[in-house]
């Protein structure tokens, strides 16, 4: 293959693994045809997809290999799910006024303006939007209803565009979308949350970044969840956007057996560090039915989290949250140094276990 072809975003889509035949090419190549049929059911229930990009970043066997994990369907996934699990458990419907809108926070609001992906996460949190279209806004009425919301609702100052991954969208189609966002008086930030840099970085274009840099204070969140996925691909796509003067951020999730150890975080989050992507959040993988085998304790991420407190410097460290159930919303899961707080002193404990007292006046 030539080396623009495999460079060019449009024949990374064109070339995409889909479905049954496309698992099943993958899984021969892997050395495990025999698995495919233990998935029909999965595919029957959740899509499948994955750039040719993102499946040549697996190096170990599949069953170990924390890309294959993340990307390769599993039976668990239709398995008997635990007691708290739901397709909705941040209750985003409830706090839907119509289809493809969810204002949860005061200030705050999530438009969907797509349910595609490049690739298919198999811990994602909206998996029961894959195959219902209605999820998104469509035509010129229902983006009117979005406008009007917003315009109604003067206190939300920030829009974050979520899915599906926007930066997929048609450029064309996109930039209208941002223009209607920015037409509205009180919308103040523009968030995008993506994937793309991850699993296709050849398609953060210098054509992308100039349109995305019109739409200034504008951040971007991505989602690296292990180190392997932070290549000299990825890192180009990061600057691109860098250098049109876009902040990035990442958030990731806590994955069993992908990235649920001390060392493997602290790698990711001093290699995003190094290709200046700053790490904000760490969230505990949420109770979405279909995902509850990648759930690790969560005693294990404040484990993590104090081992990195003591051995990382602060912008290394990311937020270890949960979100709660019911769309209670997020929760700090972050071990406290203050042991104790009398009237006149304070306890501490430091990094190192020694207890410290504070006298305050």
């Amino acid at each position: 293959m030539h080396k623009d072809a495999w460079s060019d975003y449009r024949w990374q889509l064109r070339n995409r693994l889909t479905g049954r035949k496309g698992l099943s090419r993958l899984l021969r190549h892997a050395g495990q045809p025999e698995r495919l049929e233990s998935l029909d059911k999965c595919l029957s229930a959740y899509k499948w997809a994955a750039t040719p990009y993102y499946i040549s970043l697996i190096e170990k066997d599949i069953d170990r290999d924390p890309v294959a994990l993340q990307v390769i369907p599993s039976p668990e996934e239709i398995g008997p799910a635990r007691p708290h699990s739901s397709p909705d458990p941040l209750s985003e419907k409830r706090y839907s006024p119509f289809p493809g809108l969810i204002h949860r926070y005061k200030d705050r609001a999530v438009v969907l303006v797509s349910n595609h992906c490049a690739s298919y996460c198999r811990h994602c949190n909206r998996k029961r939007t894959w195959n219902r279209p209605e999820f998104v806004p469509a035509g010129k009425t229902a983006w009117q209803a979005v406008t009007e919301y917003l315009e109604n609702h003067s206190q939300i100052r920030e829009v974050l565009v979520s899915g599906g991954d926007p930066l997929l969208l048609p450029q064309k189609y996109l930039e209208n979308i941002l223009d209607l966002l920015t037409s509205v008086p009180n919308v103040e930030v523009l968030r995008i949350g993506t994937r793309l840099p991850v699993v296709l970085p050849m398609a953060i274009t210098d054509k992308l970044c100039r349109m995305l840099k019109k739409y200034r204070p504008i951040w971007i969140n991505t989602h690296f969840n292990h180190p392997a996925e932070i290549t000299k691909e990825a890192q180009r796509a990061c600057e691109r956007l860098q250098m049109s003067g876009i902040p990035l951020s990442n958030q990731s999730v806590l994955l069993k057996g992908v990235n649920d150890d001390f060392k493997t975080i602290k790698n990711l989050c001093c290699n995003l560090q190094k290709i200046m992507v700053r790490p904000y959040y760490l969230f505990h993988c949420d109770f979405v039915k279909g995902t509850d085998h990648f759930r690790t304790d969560i005693r294990k991420g404040i484990d993590i989290m104090e081992k990195m407190w003591g051995d990382t410097g602060g912008m290394c460290i990311p937020r270890y949250v949960v979100d709660l159930p019911g769309g209670m919303g997020k929760a700090r899961v972050m071990p406290s140094d203050l042991e104790r707080l009398d009237q006149d002193v304070a306890t501490f404990k430091t990094f190192e276990g020694r207890v410290i007292k504070l006298h305050l006046s």
